[in-house]
């Protein structure tokens, strides 16, 4: 056996930290050599951490001087700029259950295989780290980047709220939620293919420097039947249109409430508002999610209703069917 044969082998048997097989098979390491003492390699570390990438690099040092002959190692790192779709969530005003929306559909998207990481965007609002029982979990640095915190429905999150006290105000100029928001959505995000960006509601400073500084891929706007809540919806759609920023389509929130005693179904916010305003502006209509009290409690507690099989979670996972359709077409 050749000594090149004999690298091969070895780096074979080191496991792709992303489950491909071994770094050979995985195409992870390639061209590699043996002169003079010296062996080398390429090493590709797109996708891994900074620390996964540096725990690679070691164990294949170490590996390599294992091998007659070999005193040194050289490993040339490569590494592809990964193409990451950012979907913001938004609406026009406060109250239409937006930040709910925004954690079932990142975990819904999960459950269907899409690689997903939620960013709270609501700056001055925070609620993610309720939402997916992550409070008092603190996000780490590596270098300049902060490390996404892991929650229990393998959708990483990054939330101000992680970073500040709970029930701290934060009372911060528009430049300084800007640059709040630019550490979040530039963190180390890893192999995530998706960003669902969780918006504050409105059209503020936040919303500004989101279209200018990180121009969302897509939208997604959440309204409720209600005629006043979908005249704030057109403002956040003609926001997005104004940045060139495609609506993916709009949900409509809180659409019936089914009485858990008789069951009947009633409309206190009206019905079907939304579907006939996606018609009217010639967007997509994604779908309707009830006004459940299940969804209420399991929100408080902290464990999104996708993650389940309940009903419940049926609404949110045929919504991100749509958006999962979307962002295939759209190259993601």
């Amino acid at each position: 056996m050749s000594d090149i044969e004999s690298i091969k082998q070895l780096l074979d048997a080191i496991p792709d930290p992303l489950g491909k097989g071994g770094l050979i098979v995985s195409g992870r390491a390639a061209a590699p050599r043996l002169a003079d003492g010296r062996a080398g390699l390429i090493l590709d570390v797109t996708g891994l951490s900074v620390t996964a990438r540096d725990a690679l690099c070691a164990e294949v040092e170490a590996r390599l001087k294992t091998l007659p002959g070999v005193r040194e190692v050289r490993i040339a790192m490569t590494s592809e700029k990964p193409v990451r779709m950012l979907i913001a969530v938004a609406s026009g005003k406060g109250g239409v259950g937006k930040s709910t929306v925004s954690t079932n559909l990142a975990v819904a998207l999960a459950k269907a295989g899409v690689r997903t990481g939620l960013v709270d965007a609501d700056i001055y609002g925070p609620s993610q780290p309720r939402l997916t029982a992550s409070e008092g979990k603190k996000p780490v640095a590596e270098g300049q980047k902060l490390i996404p915190v892991e929650t229990p429905f393998g959708v990483p999150l990054l939330s101000m709220g992680h970073l500040v006290k709970p029930g701290q105000a934060i009372a911060w100029r528009g430049p300084m939620a800007g640059n709040a928001l630019s550490q979040l959505i530039d963190a180390e995000w890893a192999n995530t293919q998706i960003l669902v960006a969780d918006m504050p509601p409105g059209t503020g400073d936040v919303q500004l420097s989101m279209v200018q500084k990180h121009k969302p891929a897509g939208a997604v706007i959440v309204s409720t039947p209600q005629d006043l809540a979908l005249i704030d919806a057109e403002r956040a759609i003609d926001l997005f249109n104004t940045a060139d920023v495609p609506i993916i389509g709009i949900i409509e929130n809180m659409a019936g409430y089914a009485c858990p005693h008789c069951g009947e179904v009633s409309d206190p916010f009206g019905a079907g508002g939304a579907e006939a305003a996606a018609k009217a502006m010639g967007v997509p209509f994604l779908g309707r999610i009830p006004l459940d009290m299940a969804i209420r409690k399991a929100s408080d507690a902290g464990t999104p209703p996708a993650a389940g099989n309940s009903p419940q979670a049926r609404a949110f996972e045929e919504i991100a069917a749509k958006v999962a359709a979307w962002i295939s077409q759209h190259g993601g």
